[in-house]
């Protein structure tokens, strides 16, 4: 598969001068291009956006109207389902728009809401998330003042940028300190647009909830208990997306919200298959419980490894078990399988580990097991 990052090529910077050429008097193409493409294979896939941005800024018009003018100018005529074309000889799109949304972003906080009007044009063929922020960062009350004119849009892609654009910790964009302190101005947004007619807002609003639990778990369970009511399957679908990750907390308020009570049963067993597991190799577990109540129980079964660190200590990491119904006074017995193998984002260290469940936000059973670390 070929990387990620060649979504910036040569052939994008080329047809990128191909649209500037038309619209920027003696324009240097041949210049533009070894600007960029001297460093381009040098760097990652944000890196080779940003230089774009940067050869963009400097080529384009001193004048806030021209260069404007000209952005507008090189846009894709095309303002739905752009997400497989690449730019063509009418105009710039996809993965070609990111550059152009960071110039305007970065060098158009004077005037936000004509930047914030051409963000909206570049979003329809593209997205304006990443560039969207720097605008909210310089003013974001007269950010979202315009924004919110935007709720009812009849372009998708406008209506998710309100949510997307606005998420406190979106993954490879600038973080917003203000909506991280305090994310009550993005409520009555994100309520506006819940119930949206497209999965694919439905699905930023979920996942800005999501960002907002990181920093304010109790607030987004608040709002999952209160917006659970009288939900649809879509909503319930968006509730249960946005509490992800406070379910695999165990937060007791986002459980309740779609029915799970803390858990009346007795761990009966947690054994280990062995209690020594080499690395690359995998961790089975054995798990018997049994019901103490006399009616059913909606159960979710989750494991938490807790991984040596350097310094020593342990620390716990959740990962997905199982969900059951357990009915009065029945029991339940299953076994896991988990490997412990190479990731790039944890790095594993020979010693003591341990072992326990977390079942509808409880923790259930510790046990020890020796990881070996190979030789080689």
């Amino acid at each position: 598969m070929e990387p990620f990052k060649n979504l910036f090529s040569p052939s994008l910077v080329k047809c990128i001068a191909f649209h500037l050429n038309k619209h920027i008097i003696n324009f240097d193409a041949e210049g533009f291009e070894n600007n960029i493409l001297e460093t381009l294979e040098t760097l990652e896939l944000k890196g080779r956006a940003q230089l774009i941005s940067d050869q963009l800024h400097v080529v384009l018009p001193n004048d806030d109207k021209a260069r404007q003018k000209v952005l507008y100018t090189i846009l894709h005529p095309e303002e739905l389902d752009n997400g497989d074309k690449p730019s063509d000889e009418d105009g710039i799109r996809n993965w070609g728009i990111f550059p152009l949304t960071l110039v305007v972003g970065q060098h158009g906080t004077h005037d936000i809401e004509e930047s914030l009007l051409l963000l909206k044009a570049m979003t329809k063929r593209f997205t304006s998330e990443f560039g969207i922020r720097d605008l909210l960062i310089a003013d974001q009350s007269k950010a979202l003042m315009v924004l919110q004119q935007w709720l009812t849009d009849p372009n998708k892609h406008v209506r998710r940028l309100i949510s997307e654009g606005t998420r406190p910790r979106l993954p490879w964009g600038k973080q917003l300190p203000e909506l991280i302190k305090d994310p009550t101005p993005m409520l009555p947004v994100l309520e506006a647009l819940r119930d949206d007619k497209e999965e694919y807002v439905r699905r930023s609003v979920a996942n800005h909830l999501n960002d907002i639990a990181k920093d304010h778990p109790d607030l987004v369970a608040t709002i999952a208990n209160d917006w659970m009511k009288g939900a649809d399957k879509n909503r319930e679908k968006l509730i249960r997306h946005a509490c992800r990750s406070l379910i695999k907390q165990g937060h007791p308020l986002a459980l309740k919200a779609f029915g799970i009570e803390p858990p009346d049963i007795t761990l009966i067993d947690l054994s280990l298959t062995s209690s020594t597991v080499a690395f690359g190799s995998s961790l089975e577990f054995n798990v018997n419980l049994k019901s103490n109540s006399d009616k059913a129980q909606q159960l979710i079964i989750d494991y938490s490894i807790h991984f040596l660190k350097a310094n020593g200590k342990l620390a716990p990491k959740v990962f997905k078990g199982t969900k059951v119904t357990l009915e009065a006074g029945a029991s339940y017995q299953f076994q896991k399988r988990h490997a412990i193998k190479p990731i790039t984002t944890r790095r594993c260290y020979a010693g003591l580990h341990a072992l326990s469940l977390r079942i509808n936000g409880n923790d259930f059973g510790y046990i020890e097991f020796d990881l070996i670390m190979s030789e080689h």
